[in-house]
């Protein structure tokens, strides 16, 4: 690999260049010589109607990536990348460094009100550019102002103490209170620009302030703060939340979305959506100890505790069946190449959600939570995983060519993150010389074979090959490999 001046390549600890380079190199040895005659059956004998350049059915299917990779790097895709124990080295790394990820029961048990009004209008605040209704009635100054009452900012005075809950069920987390949805110029109406994020049942939370109405409350997760609705929390102390947090015997979603099992006789706990990185306590059938909950025999599930909410908006743990079919896992994932693989597709062609709006989510939170089943924790925002330190990364400054960002392309791994501004996607593989990625992506904009621009539009999680996409090669700015 060439270290030029134009770049900068940063490992941890004191892995060097010289032992990487054999590693990043097999990638880029011509890679189907020895494609299996499956995975060219499969390609020769499906056709698909679409206006994506280079993509057939077949890839379409992580069989055909997987496979791909096993004929380049055999058992390599089996092999473990990090341990638990790395992981978490891993994750304890990022929360030290308190760059972007926090702890929420690291919060103290008072902040004064200064303090707090700082930290909220961080997030809560005009925005710069012009902003509309889906009516295109544009945010005035008023508009703005009736936010801002409804945050009731001007009443807090001295310390305010602050509480913790768990999520009980999934939920947005929104520049202001309210669900008010405004829009830019474009009024492109899939882009909430009052969504900021999501939050998934069993993910503790820092609560600093209320809204006006009640019905609001200002909260850091893990890896962001905004407004939630009081709805989808149950408040408890911080001891029940760092018990609920320690135990050890957990369940984790590895499926996009799993549900619990149908419970006519309390609805808190029927059918509630988990999502792809949930991660809940799990019981013992023998430490529960009845033949039926909710009069179902519990023996053909997994039983979890729940966080639910109660009449006054307190925790609950309730026990909760989760159907022994649905695609759950006992503990993480071993973090893999062909598990990044399998986990990425189960997302494919589900729509492209801004913050997580419409039951779904974005460039970053697939990225994020794929990366979850391993227990692997990374910032919200694309920006903020892209710059951050964590990982190895291969850094361009805005003067590299895209021919040498092509070359650099050459010694790309299964997982590793490409990124540019304003977005993230993730490396597949390389059929032929073409390397290929999948993304949850909104636009679509390449040159095809003739030279001729086109545009269209994605809107979900998709598969495809990156050269054609030559503004991404142009805007690239990182590489990260998950280390």
């Amino acid at each position: 690999m060439n270290m030029k001046t134009t770049m900068k390549l940063r490992y941890k600890g004191t892995r060097t260049l010289a032992k990487l380079v054999p590693v990043w190199t097999i990638v880029c040895l011509s890679l189907f010589a020895g494609t299996s005659m499956m995975v060219r059956a499969a390609e020769s004998s499906t056709t698909l109607h679409t206006n994506v350049i280079d993509i057939d059915n077949a890839k379409l299917t992580p069989a055909f990536w997987q496979q791909l990779l096993q004929q380049q790097k055999s058992e390599a895709g089996k092999q473990v990348l990090m341990t638990e124990q790395q992981i978490q080295a891993f994750n304890e790394k990022q929360f030290a460094r308190a760059s972007y990820l926090k702890t929420p029961l690291s919060f103290p048990d008072r902040l004064a009100a200064n303090t707090i009004v700082d930290f909220i209008r961080a997030i809560s605040k005009p925005s710069k550019s012009p902003r509309f209704y889906r009516d295109g009635t544009k945010l005035s100054e008023q508009h703005y102002q009736a936010y801002d009452e409804q945050m009731n900012l001007q009443n807090l005075s001295g310390y305010q103490p602050v509480r913790f809950a768990i999520v009980t069920h999934r939920t947005s987390l929104r520049t202001y209170p309210t669900l008010d949805r405004v829009f830019n110029e474009k009024m492109d109406f899939d882009l909430d620009r009052f969504q900021e994020t999501g939050a998934f049942p069993g993910e503790p939370l820092a609560v600093v302030h209320t809204s006006k109405d009640g019905h609001w409350h200002f909260v850091r997760s893990y890896n962001y703060r905004a407004w939630v609705q009081d709805k989808d929390l149950a408040f408890a102390s911080r001891d029940e939340v760092q018990a609920f947090i320690d135990a050890k015997q957990r369940l984790i979603v590895t499926g996009d979305k799993v549900f619990t099992a149908y419970n006519p006789e309390l609805a808190q706990t029927s059918e509630v959506q988990l999502d792809m990185g949930v991660s809940l306590p799990l019981l013992s059938h023998k430490e529960y100890g009845k033949y039926q909950l909710h009069r179902q025999n519990p023996y053909a599930g997994y039983l979890v505790n729940l966080p639910t909410r109660d009449a006054n908006g307190k925790l609950q743990l309730e026990a909760t069946l989760i159907p022994r079919h649905a695609d759950v896992n006992i503990g993480f994932l071993p973090f893999t190449q062909e598990n990044l693989i399998n986990q990425a597709f189960k997302f494919l062609g589900e729509r492209y959600g801004w913050g997580h709006d419409y039951n779904a989510r974005d460039c970053t939170g697939f990225v994020g939570e794929i990366y979850k089943t391993f227990g692997i924790l990374m910032p919200r925002n694309s920006g903020q995983q892209g710059h951050d330190s964590f990982g190895e990364n291969l850094r361009f400054d805005k003067s590299v060519k895209a021919e040498q960002k092509l070359e650099e392309l050459k010694q790309l791994e299964v997982g590793d993150l490409l990124y540019l501004p304003g977005h993230v996607a993730m490396f597949l593989g390389y059929h032929g010389d073409k390397p290929y990625i999948i993304h949850d992506v909104h636009g679509m904009g390449y040159v095809d074979h003739k030279g001729k621009a086109v545009s269209g539009m994605l809107n979900g999680v998709s598969v495809t090959p990156l050269l054609p996409f030559k503004g991404y090669i142009k805007s690239m700015y990182n590489i990260k490999r998950i280390r």
